[in-house]
């Protein structure tokens, strides 16, 4: 009887470890809760992402006025019969230079 009850104890011991630190165990569990939550992270930043282009398409769609508004906004285009004034501003001088 001590023999079984023995190996019974043993047969749990190892399940026990076998589940703890084993393959597909509860460090593999968090592992992979961890790995889950950092990709939901990932999914709603990309999600955002789609959205604002979304939205600046559907911009670009409605009319000239959101094209001619990035023409001049990233390219610097101008119209015809408009003049371009650049203004640069002034160096600052140190107190102590002549």
């Amino acid at each position: 009887m001590r023999v079984l009850l023995a190996i019974l104890l043993l047969i749990l011991i190892l399940l026990q470890l076998k589940m703890w630190f084993g393959e597909g165990g509860f460090s593999d569990v968090q592992r992979l809760e961890q790995r889950v939550e950092e990709q939901t992270e990932e999914n709603e930043a990309l999600a955002q992402r789609n959205r604002e282009l979304r939205a600046e398409v559907e911009d670009l769609r409605q009319g000239l006025g959101a094209v001619e508004e990035r023409a001049r906004s990233e390219l610097g285009l101008i119209k015809e019969n408009e003049e371009f004034y650049q203004v640069v501003p002034a160096e600052i001088r140190v107190a102590d230079d002549p």
